[in-house]
């Protein structure tokens, strides 16, 4: 097939769950109302943490920076795909492409280094509660975050650099919700096996090797909550760990559907379907399961709305 050139000028066609729909005026208010409840959970969940100076401790520390990874991730596919649909205008350019690329794939990968750091928080919190302070400290909960963040995006440049260079051929009908790897190496008109081998290298990495410590995490939490002389306490840890475990559920397993299954064994519309997930309902429900549920941080959420409505009638 003729080639063309991969240069900032070009353009790719996103064909996305709503064209493919067969009911995409439903889907669209659907998604619209996921993004809006996603917007609104994570930013007041940042706000509360951000305002309140008792939330600035490690755990509440790692529950913001996962509120501002969804917050990211989701805002960097639901607008454009919304936008595209209303206008009925699918394009994006080459440049474009590859920005969408590398910022949901820093996200992603983010997102998915952290929840292993908050398994292994809660870890310390239940199992080894004296030691807590000191296991995890600031200073070590700084370093997790900038371990996921700068990983993430070290993973991202290279994928994309490597992605965005191969010879695409003349259709650049990207049947995907967004700009991603595996709908992309379609395109190719190259031998991309190689690379495919180095992408489940990377997927088996970053996702099984999380979920390995994640696994073991809550297995030893476990143990020791099932040691608890308190009923209420056995009860609160194991209502914590499984909203925490329905979180890493819902992003491990559909992470790993795209990433890690050879690409035989699902089909464009499953992966259409699959990116819907992780990247529109997964942020929009992160925070009712993980944070908003606890206690703490909707008496946050109350006090720093009480202030704001108080500030907005006595400026009336």
């Amino acid at each position: 097939m003729e080639l063309r050139n991969s240069t900032l000028g070009s353009g790719f066609i996103l064909v996305g769950i709503l064209n493919d729909s067969g009911s995409p005026e439903l889907l669209c208010a659907t998604i619209t109302i996921l993004y809006m409840l996603a917007l609104t959970s994570n930013g007041l969940l940042l706000l509360a943490i951000t305002i309140e100076a008792w939330l600035h401790m490690p755990m509440y520390l790692l529950l913001g920076q996962l509120s501002l990874m969804d917050l990211l991730f989701t805002s960097v596919v639901t607008p454009k795909a919304l936008a595209d649909f209303l206008r009925r205008e699918n394009t994006i350019s080459f440049g474009g492409c590859a920005l969408q690329m590398f910022l949901a794939l820093t996200m992603g990968s983010a997102e998915d280094l952290l929840l292993a750091f908050m398994a292994y928080d809660r870890y310390v919190a239940i199992c080894h509660p004296l030691k807590y302070m000191t296991l995890m400290s600031p200073r070590v909960c700084w370093i997790m975050v900038a371990t996921s963040w700068i990983l993430a995006s070290l993973i991202a440049i290279g994928h994309t650099m490597y992605t965005m260079h191969l010879p695409f051929c003349v259709s650049w009908e990207i049947r995907h919700l967004l700009c991603e790897i595996p709908p992309l190496l379609k395109l190719a008109c190259a031998d991309t096996s190689r690379y495919e081998l180095i992408i489940y290298v990377t997927g088996v990495t970053f996702l099984l090797l999380p979920i390995s410590a994640i696994v073991a995490s809550y297995t030893l939490v476990l143990f020791t909550v099932l040691r608890m002389p308190s009923n209420e306490g056995r009860k609160k840890a194991l209502v914590t760990c499984s909203s925490h475990l329905i979180v890493v559920g819902m992003f491990y397993g559909a992470a790993t559907f795209m990433y890690v299954l050879p690409s035989s064994f699902h089909s464009p519309k499953q992966d259409n379907i699959i990116s819907v997930f992780y990247t529109i309902v997964t942020p929009a429900l992160n925070p009712l399961i993980y944070s908003l549920r606890n206690k703490e941080v909707m008496g946050a959420l109350r006090r720093v709305l009480g202030k704001y409505i108080l500030l907005a009638h006595s400026t009336l």
